[in-house]
């Protein structure tokens, strides 16, 4: 009696997924569209309370000093800061790059506190900027061309939406967009 000629196939989909192989390198605690959520939220809030907030956070010296300034200035938000991220805010207060813009400001503090310690801030910052490069690089329509036929005679492709023989534009109505 002959053997079996063909073995037991693989199959394409495994029973147990868990036991693949993970990727190199130390596992993320926090992924980065989480940090860059975080970090939209937190632009939304400083943006809110920035101007009262600021005068007693650019004199605050120790971590008491940013709890009293969140908690008398930032109100409804503090909660959201204070006390588990007060010596995180004072330590990026105290980088010598902190900018001296509002604007600067607060997107600076928003992006560093948005890896909550568990990623260091200037790392917070480099992912926010990347998820932020990666959103403008998203696929988009470049140009749109319409297929025409003029009453010069032409018929083709028209070039920024007028004949390229005379130039006699494409009429998109009193409700058309016009690019």
């Amino acid at each position: 009696m002959p053997g079996r000629k063909n073995s037991a196939k693989m199959p394409k989909i495994p029973l147990d997924r868990i036991s693949q192989k993970r990727d190199r390198g130390r596992p993320p605690t926090v992924g980065p569209s989480e940090i860059r959520g975080r970090a939209d939220n937190y632009h939304f809030i400083f943006g809110q309370v920035w101007d009262r907030l600021w005068p007693r956070l650019s004199k605050a010296q120790t971590d008491q000093a940013v709890i009293d300034a969140f908690v008398a200035e930032a109100q409804p938000y503090a909660p959201n800061f204070m006390p588990g991220l007060a010596s995180l805010v004072s330590r990026i207060l105290s980088e010598p790059r902190f900018p001296k813009r509002r604007e600067a400001q607060i997107s600076f503090l928003a992006d560093s506190l948005a890896g909550l310690g568990y990623v260091a801030p200037r790392s917070s910052r480099d992912i926010c900027q990347k998820a932020r490069a990666r959103e403008k690089r998203a696929h988009h329509i470049i140009r749109y061309e319409f297929y025409v036929e003029c009453s010069c005679g032409f018929k083709g492709r028209s070039r920024n939406h007028a004949c390229r023989r005379c130039g006699a534009e494409i009429d998109f109505g009193p409700f058309g967009l016009r690019p």
